[in-house]
């Protein structure tokens, strides 16, 4: 697995495929392959002649663990995705996130709107300017001595994932306190790339795309229906919408 360095943390990526560039960024406690490879996304944008590159960010998968909170701040986790394109000497790429990615892709997109040629904002709706996805009674979870110990039902939720895909929980939890900065009404408005945001009808940790939709000038709203914040990642619905998203970009 190919690696790089944006400064002392060290990033594992992956880079398939021939065609136009487009970067997936994976969400809290998730990884490149859990969010991206196992939900057949890689080899679905392949076949659709994209060049596919996704990473695991610091603190998750095989990249770097930092254990301090400040390390994660998301403008500087948002800086890993430039970084990552500077390296392999992409100027410009379609950007898709999912939850914490779709808010690292969001601050990406509006201080640095010439590297993208598109956002996709899946999984995160009004939630990235009022305060939707884990909070503190997730952080405590991840830092809980066992499942057991865990009550709080969001947490117990995260708790689990964070134990199915074998991850850092301390790494995780400096994380989640590092990159709760919410992007403002603001500057929100201020996004001026074409923009999908995608979320589940279930989804309860994203909050409402629509809302989010009509502050972001010109966003496309993609209702995923029936699935909730975990399931919602792999749904056909989901990928033929992201599909027609980008085949309309010139």
């Amino acid at each position: 697995m190919p690696s790089f360095h944006n400064g002392a943390v060290e990033i594992a990526y992956l880079d398939e495929g021939e065609g136009d560039p487009i970067l997936l960024v994976h969400g809290f406690a998730s990884t490149k392959n859990v969010n991206w490879v196992y939900p057949t996304w890689v080899s679905e944008l392949k076949k659709n002649g994209r060049r596919v590159i996704a990473f695991d960010n610091r603190g998750h998968g095989d990249s770097g663990k930092l254990y301090d909170a400040c390390a994660y701040e998301i403008a500087t986790m948002a800086g890993d995705i430039s970084a990552l394109m500077d390296h392999l000497n992409i100027e410009r790429a379609d950007v898709m996130g999912y939850s914490l990615g779709s808010r690292m892709t969001a601050v990406l997109a509006r201080s640095q709107p010439e590297r993208l040629r598109s956002a996709i904002f899946g999984g995160i709706g009004i939630g990235l300017i009022e305060g939707g996805g884990p909070g503190q009674n997730v952080a405590e979870a991840l830092e809980a001595d066992s499942l057991d110990d865990v009550t709080d039902p969001v947490g117990r939720t995260f708790r689990a994932f964070a134990d199915q895909t074998r991850s850092d929980r301390r790494a995780l939890a400096a994380c989640l306190r590092g990159s709760r900065r919410l992007m403002t009404r603001e500057e929100a408005a201020e996004i001026a790339v074409p923009v999908l945001i995608a979320v589940g009808t279930s989804d309860e940790i994203a909050g409402s795309a629509a809302s989010l939709g009509k502050i972001i000038p010109g966003s496309q709203v993609l209702d995923i229906p029936n699935r909730d914040h975990m399931r919602a990642v792999g749904d056909k619905v989901y990928k033929t919408g992201v599909l027609d998203f980008l085949s309309q970009r010139k």
